[in-house]
C-alpha cells in the first residue's frame, strides 16, 4: 500500500438540493459551465489534478500546498464574479476545505484521513468561503499574503482527534489582488484558445452540445454524438430497487457530461419518461439523440442484476448490451462499480459510441462524406493499426478530408498522432522529425480560436505524447493533466498517458495510471502491459517487469528488446541474447542501438545509456 504526502481540495456547492428543485436544468448546466470556464482551468493552472467528481463537488490533489490555497482563492474571486448581478437565491456558491496530511494511493484515486480531513473543513466553510487546517495555515502563512482567521479546534465528524481551522480572508479588501490569473498561470500560445473557449461556451449551446442532425447544416467538427439516459427500470418483485435505477442513470448521466466526445441530455429531459413504456426511435427525435442508453435492475436472493443496452435511436438497434450479476449487502457500492463499468464501455476512443458512429460512416458512399466522417474514417483504421502501412492509409484519408476542409483542427490534430506513432513505433527513417511535426501541429491547433473541448483535448493528449521528445517533461505532464481533466473517467486515455509520467522521472505514477486503466479497460490488456512493463524496469523491479512483457505484444515492435534488459539486469545472459536475436530475426533486422536512443526520452539522460548498454552486452548492434 502506497502513501504519501499531498495537499487535497475539497468542493462542494452550498444549498445544491434547492437549486436542482427551483430549476433542475439551467443548475446543471450552469454547474457545468463553472466548471469547464472556471474550477478545471484553475486546478490546472494551479498544478493540481481532480481525483474524484461528484454530482456537485470535487477533490482535487496539489503537491503543493501554497498552489492548493492560491487555487482556492482565485476560485472564489472568479465565483464571486460570475455571481455578480444574480439573485441571492440563484447564486451558485462554493464551499472549499484544504488539508495537508497522508493519504493511500489507488491507482487514480487517493484515500484515508488525509482526504476525509479535508471533506470535513469544507463542510465548516462559509458560503464563498474557504477552510484549512492548522498544518496548511502554518505551511503557508509566511508564503502568501492571505490572511488566516482562527476558528479554534472543531470536533468534526469520524475523527477522532479535535482538528485546527482557521478561516481564510477572502471577502473584501482582506484578500490583495490575485498573485496570477489564467493568462500568466497559462503559456502564451494558450491564453487565446482558453479566451475563445469561453466565449464559445458562454455564448452558445451549439459549441458544447455540437448536434448536428440536421440536413441543411454541413457536417462540421462541432459534431459530437448525442445521448439521453433513461431511468433504469425497477424489475423487482417487490419493486424496492427505483432508488438503485435513479441512482444509476443520474450517475451516468454525471460522467457522461465530463467527456467532450459527448453531448449528455439533461436529467430532467431524460426522466419524463420514467415508468412510461417508451419507443426509443421516437425518443431520439423527442431528444434529438443519436443513442439511447436503457436498463433495469432486479433482485433474486442476496443478487442484483444490472442490465443495459445502448441504442441508435435512428434505426432502433441495439449498438451494445451488458448484463452485470452481484452479490452484496451494499447495493450503493454496487451501484458505483457497475456505473464505471457501463460509462467505461460506451465512451473513449474505443468506446461502443465511437464503435457505432464508425459503422455508420463506412456505409456512406464517399461523394457524402463531411469533415467528421473524414476523422471517423481515418480514426477507425488507426485505432486499431498494427504496422506502417495501416498507419499511413489512415493519414490518406484524413490528408484526403484535409484537402476538402483545410481548416479543420480536428483532421489536423489527428495527423499529428499520426506523425507521433509513425515516429514512437520507428516507422519513420527519420524519427526525430516525425516527432517535431506532431509537437509542431499540438501548438498549431492549440493555437487557434473557436475550438471545440473535442479537439482541444485531442491536442493537449498529442502534446503530452510529444513534448518528452523534445525533452519538455514538465509541460509534457502539464498538458497530460489537461487532457485528463476533460475526460477523467477514459480510461483508455489514462492508460496511454501512462507514459508521459514514466518518461518525466515518475515511474511510480505511470504504473498507477496504467494499473487504473487496465481495471477498467481489460481489452487493452497486451498495450497496457506493455507500459506497466517500462514503468517496472524504472522502479527496479526486474522480475514483474519481465512478466509484464512476456503478457504484452512480443511478436512485434520492440518488446523482446525491452526484455532483454530485464534479463541482463537479473544476470540471464543466454535470454537476454535470444530476445535481440528474436528482435532481429522477425521484428526489425535492421535496428540498432543508435535507434533505441533516437525513440526513448527521458528526464535522467543516463536512463536511456544504462539502457543502450545492457543492450550492447545482449548482442544488439551499435549502428
Amino acid at each position: 500500500m502506497e502513501r504519501k504526502l499531498a495537499a487535497i481540495l475539497a468542493a462542494d456547492v452550498v444549498g445544491y438540493s434547492r437549486l436542482m428543485e427551483q430549476d433542475e436544468a439551467k443548475t446543471f448546466e450552469r454547474l457545468k459551465d463553472h466548471r469547464i470556464e472556471l474550477v478545471g482551468p484553475e486546478i490546472s493552472a494551479h498544478h493540481g489534478c481532480v481525483f474524484k467528481l461528484m454530482g456537485d463537488g470535487l477533490l482535487a490533489e496539489f503537491g503543493s500546498v501554497v498552489d492548493a490555497v492560491e487555487c482556492a482563492v482565485d476560485i472564489q474571486r472568479g465565483m464571486a464574479e460570475r455571481n455578480a448581478g444574480e439573485l441571492e437565491d440563484r447564486r451558485i456558491d462554493i464551499r472549499i476545505g484544504i488539508n495537508l496530511g497522508e493519504v493511500i494511493v489507488e491507482g487514480a484515486d487517493r484515500h484515508g484521513e488525509g482526504v476525509n480531513i479535508a471533506a470535513r473543513l469544507q463542510q465548516l466553510a462559509d458560503r464563498g468561503g474557504i477552510c484549512v487546517s492548522g498544518k496548511v495555515a502554518k505551511e503557508v502563512e509566511k508564503k502568501l499574503a492571505f490572511g488566516f482567521e482562527p476558528m479554534g479546534d472543531q470536533k468534526v465528524k469520524n475523527i477522532s482527534e479535535p482538528i485546527s481551522v482557521y478561516r481564510v480572508k477572502v471577502d473584501g479588501r482582506a484578500l490583495p489582488a490575485r498573485r496570477k490569473n489564467l493568462k500568466s498561470a497559462m503559456p502564451a500560445w494558450a491564453m487565446p484558445v482558453f479566451a475563445a473557449i469561453v466565449l464559445v461556451l458562454g455564448g452558445t449551446a451549439i459549441a458544447w452540445h455540437g448536434v448536428m442532425r440536421s440536413p441543411t447544416l454541413p457536417p462540421v467538427a462541432t459534431h459530437v454524438p448525442s445521448i439521453a439516459v433513461l431511468p433504469f427500470d425497477d424489475l423487482s418483485p417487490d419493486k424496492t430497487l427505483g432508488y438503485l435505477g435513479d441512482g444509476m442513470s443520474e450517475d451516468i448521466i454525471t460522467m457522461l457530461s465530463r467527456f467532450p466526445d459527448l453531448s449528455v441530455i439533461a436529467r430532467n429531459s431524460s426522466f419524463t419518461y420514467k415508468g412510461k413504456p417508451v419507443d426509443i426511435r421516437q425518443v431520439g427525435r423527442d431528444l434529438n439523440v443519436d443513442y439511447a442508453l436503457e436498463g433495469s435492475v432486479r433482485k433474486d436472493a442476496d443478487q442484483i442484476r444490472i442490465a443495459a443496452q445502448l441504442i441508435d435511436t435512428g434505426t432502433g438497434k441495439h449498438v451494445w448490451a451488458e448484463r452485470y450479476d452481484k452479490a452484496g449487502k451494499d447495493p450503493l457500492a454496487l451501484q458505483d462499480e457497475v456505473t464505471a463499468k457501463i460509462v467505461d464501455a460506451m465512451t473513449g476512443e474505443k468506446g461502443q459510441v465511437k464503435q457505432g458512429q464508425y459503422r455508420e460512416t463506412w456505409g456512406k458512399d464517399t461523394a457524402d462524406l463531411g469533415e467528421y466522417d473524414y476523422y471517423l474514417r481515418g480514426h477507425d483504421i488507426y485505432m486499431n493499426a498494427g504496422t506502417k502501412e495501416e498507419n499511413d492509409r489512415a493519414a490518406r484519408i484524413w490528408e484526403e478530408g484535409l484537402a476538402k476542409y483545410p481548416d479543420s483542427s480536428l483532421i489536423k490534430v489527428k495527423l499529428g498522432f499520426y506523425h507521433w506513432t509513425n515516429g514512437f513505433n520507428w516507422w519513420a527513417d527519420d524519427i526525430s522529425a516525425e516527432l517535431r511535426k506532431a509537437n509542431a501541429i499540438g501548438r498549431e491547433v492549440l493555437a487557434k480560436d473557436n475550438l471545440t473541448p473535442q479537439v482541444k483535448r485531442l491536442a493537449h493528449w498529442l502534446l503530452a505524447l510529444a513534448l518528452p521528445f523534445e525533452r519538455e517533461f514538465n509541460q509534457a505532464q502539464d498538458e497530460a493533466n489537461a487532457a485528463v481533466a476533460m475526460a477523467p473517467y477514459d480510461a483508455f486515455a489514462i492508460g496511454k498517458l501512462a507514459i508521459v509520467p514514466i518518461m518525466g522521472g515518475k515511474p511510480q505514477k505511470g504504473l498507477e495510471q496504467a494499473d487504473f486503466a487496465l481495471a477498467h479497460d481489460p481489452n487493452a490488456l497486451k498495450d497496457l502491459q506493455y507500459t506497466r512493463g517500462w514503468a517496472l524496469r524504472l522502479l527496479g523491479k526486474y522480475e514483474d517487469s519481465l512478466a509484464a512483457f512476456k503478457q504484452s505484444k512480443t511478436d512485434s515492435g520492440d518488446a523482446p528488446l525491452n526484455m532483454a534488459i530485464d534479463l541482463v539486469r537479473l544476470d540471464r545472459m543466454d535470454e537476454a541474447k535470444a530476445q535481440v536475436k528474436l528482435m532481429l530475426e522477425k521484428n526489425d533486422p535492421k535496428f540498432t542501438q543508435a535507434e533505441w536512443r533516437q525513440g526513448y526520452f527521458y528526464s535522467d539522460p543516463s536512463i536511456v545509456d544504462g539502457e543502450v548498454a545492457d543492450l550492447a552486452k545482449a548482442g544488439l548492434p551499435e549502428k
